[in-house]
């Protein structure tokens, strides 16, 4: 009796190079396509809004307006009170170097062999992960009357170091400069640290052979390796200062001369019912911090070539 031939497996039809190259190409267009659409829905379309409505003297509720062309960008820029306000922004930019010189020293201090440096770290970071309302309200307690600050000089005997903190027109940006300056300076450290430990650690090996110090260390390796990063960090704080917001809305609402324009800019369009002309404003600020930025970029490029 013969035996049944048996059956040859079915082997599985390999896919064409075609078929392999249109799946990729439809994965790409789907983990692209969402990110894409939501920015141009929650950026360029408002920006593109924006800049209509700042040729307009929309009030911000009625479904008419009228076209005033470029009305509003006079206003803002013949108006001195516009523009006057950017001098608070000066306290902020200088404490934007402070801020990003604190930030790298203790970035460079703690990528080298530190004890509980993990707990430095954290330390560091932690203010930027508080919430902006919460480090508000966290420093108005801290600066007010008989609270935080005036108990810890009482206590070193500076009684009469007391100020009015917010108060005091002559010292109460310096005191929300520093609350800016106390919650950014952890990113910053965070950036710093880690373009410094992606340096390879032989480069250290090889100047400590040659005799190098951690000084010569920071000027000769580190500054040169993340120089980038430093320029980075420095158009994001200038930017930043040219553009503050929340801490002196939460804190001050602007009074006693620590208004910024960018409180300024809100007041106008929700206070006053001005949107056309605060939209104005908001593009005049855009520009501003893209000419800023450019300077700056084209500064660094010159002195690096």
């Amino acid at each position: 009796m013969n035996k049944p031939a048996e059956l040859a497996p079915v082997k599985p039809k390999k896919k064409s190079r075609l078929s392999q190259k249109t799946e990729k190409r439809i994965l790409i267009f789907t983990f692209t396509i969402i990110p894409v659409v939501l920015l141009l829905l929650l950026s360029y379309y408002p920006l593109v809004k924006m800049f209509q409505y700042s040729l307009t003297d929309w009030n911000g509720y009625s479904p008419d307006s009228t076209f005033v062309g470029l009305e509003n960008y006079k206003t803002v820029l013949t108006n001195p009170k516009y523009f006057t306000v950017f001098k608070t922004s000066l306290y902020y930019f200088i404490a934007t170097f402070l801020q990003l010189a604190v930030a790298l020293l203790f970035a460079t201090i703690l990528s080298f062999k530190v004890k509980f440096a993990n707990f430095w770290k954290g330390v560091l970071f932690f203010p930027y992960l508080l919430n902006g309302v919460a480090i508000g309200f966290i420093f108005l307690y801290f600066y007010k009357g008989g609270g935080t600050l005036d108990t810890v000089l009482s206590a070193l005997g500076l009684d009469s170091q007391i100020r009015l903190w917010l108060g005091d027109r002559s010292i109460n940006n310096i005191s929300l400069a520093f609350t800016s300056l106390w919650r950014y300076t952890g990113f910053n450290f965070l950036i710093f640290l880690g373009a410094i430990q992606s340096v390879n650690p032989e480069v250290y090996e090889a100047a400590e052979i040659d005799g190098a110090n951690r000084w010569d260390e920071f000027r000769y390796i580190i500054v040169p390796s993340i120089r980038k990063i430093i320029f980075l960090n420095l158009i994001l704080g200038i930017s930043g200062s040219l553009s503050v917001f929340d801490i002196p809305y939460i804190m001050t609402s602007g009074a006693n001369g620590t208004m910024t324009f960018v409180i300024q800019t809100i007041d106008t369009a929700f206070k006053y019912n001005k949107v056309g002309l605060a939209s104005a404003m908001a593009v005049i600020l855009l520009v501003i911090v893209l000419v800023v930025t450019l300077i700056q970029r084209r500064f660094i490029t010159e002195k690096e070539g």
